[in-house]
C-alpha cells in the first residue's frame, strides 16, 4: 500500500529564537516533516502528527517516540514506518484520536557511527528535548502529559531519559531495552510500564528485569510485561496490550 504523501508549503517559523525549518513539507498518514536546528548547531529531522483543530481547542497530551535501530538516516521516514509503525500509528488511529487526542512526535536519530546502546538517543537527548519545548511553543500541549516511549534502541533511550530527566515526563513506556540499573532509581517516582519479549535474541530479556528490579528495590510501582513466547519484535503485542492507552493517559506529572 503507498504511504498517503501530500505536498505542504509552510513558511519557516523562528520558536524562542531557534529556527525550525518547516519550508516544503510532506505529510505521511497525518505525520508532517519538519527539520529542527539546535542551540548546539546540531539539525535533526523530525516528524509530527497534530490532531485535528477541534480536539485541539484544549491542551493536549504529547507522546514522543524514541524509534529503534531500523529507523536510524536522514530520511525522515523510516521513524515513523517499517518496524517503528506500530510505536508511532498506535496512537493516531481516529478511534485513538477519538478517544485520546494527542500529538505525535518522532525524531529520527543519525548515525553516529558508534555503539547505538551507548551513544544512540542519550547524545542527543539535549536536541530531542528542545524539540519538544519547540513543539509546546508552537502549540498547546499539556505540560503535565508528556509521555515519552521507545523500542529497542529506543529502548535504551527511554530509559536514559528518564535516568536523566526523570522530571520531564508524566511516564513512559520502554520495549525491549536496557540501561544503567544502578542509577534508574532516580525515576522511582515515575510511572513505568515496560516490556520485553522473553526470547529477545537481540536485547537479552535480562536487561529490562534487571531495570524493574532495581526500581522496586526503590521503591517503584514499574509495571512489567513479558511475553514469554516473543522474540526481539515485542511493539507488535506491547502496543497493542489492553489496558496501555488508558493507564498511559491516565498519568499526570508530579511536581
Amino acid at each position: 500500500m503507498k504511504p498517503n504523501i501530500a505536498p505542504v508549503v509552510v513558511a519557516a517559523s523562528i520558536l524562542g529564537g531557534v529556527a525550525c525549518e518547516i519550508a516544503a513539507q510532506d505529510v505521511v498518514d497525518g505525520f508532517v516533516a519538519r527539520s529542527f536546528k539546535a542551540s548546539n548547531g546540531d539539525t535533526m529531522p523530525y516528524r509530527l502528527f497534530v490532531p485535528d483543530a477541534t480536539a485541539r481547542t484544549k491542551r493536549l497530551p504529547l507522546i514522543l517516540y524514541l524509534h529503534g535501530g531500523g529507523g536510524v538516516g536522514r530520511d525522515n521516514q523510516k521513524q515513523i514506518s517499517g518496524g517503528n509503525t506500530a510505536g508511532t500509528h498506535t496512537w493516531t488511529t481516529t478511534e485513538a484520536q477519538r478517544t485520546h487526542p494527542a500529538f505525535v512526535l518522532a525524531p529520527q536519530l543519525a548515525d553516529s557511527g558508534r555503539s547505538p546502546r551507548l551513544n544512540g538517543w542519550p547524545d542527543v537527548a539535549e536536541t530531542v528535548l528542545e524539540i519538544v519545548a519547540a513543539v509546546s511553543r508552537e502549540f498547546a500541549i499539556d505540560a503535565d502529559r508528556m509521555y515519552v516511549t521507545g523500542q529497542s534502541l529506543g529502548g535504551y533511550g527511554t530509559w536514559e531519559f528518564i535516568r536523566k530527566h526523570p522530571d520531564v515526563f508524566a511516564a513512559a513506556v520502554p520495549l525491549c531495552g536496557g540501561g544503567d540499573a544502578s542509577r534508574i532509581g532516580v525515576a522511582r517516582t515515575l510511572p513505568i510500564w515496560a516490556f520485553h519479549g522473553g526470547q529477545d535474541p537481540v536485547v537479552p530479556v535480562a536487561e529490562s528485569r534487571e531495570m524493574v528490579a532495581a526500581l522496586r528495590r526503590a521503591g517503584s510501582p514499574v509495571k512489567y510485561t513479558e511475553y514469554p513466547d516473543v522474540g526481539h519484535d515485542v511493539w507488535t503485542r506491547a502496543y497493542a496490550e489492553p489496558g496501555l492507552a488508558e493507564w498511559l493517559f491516565t498519568q499526570r506529572r508530579r511536581r
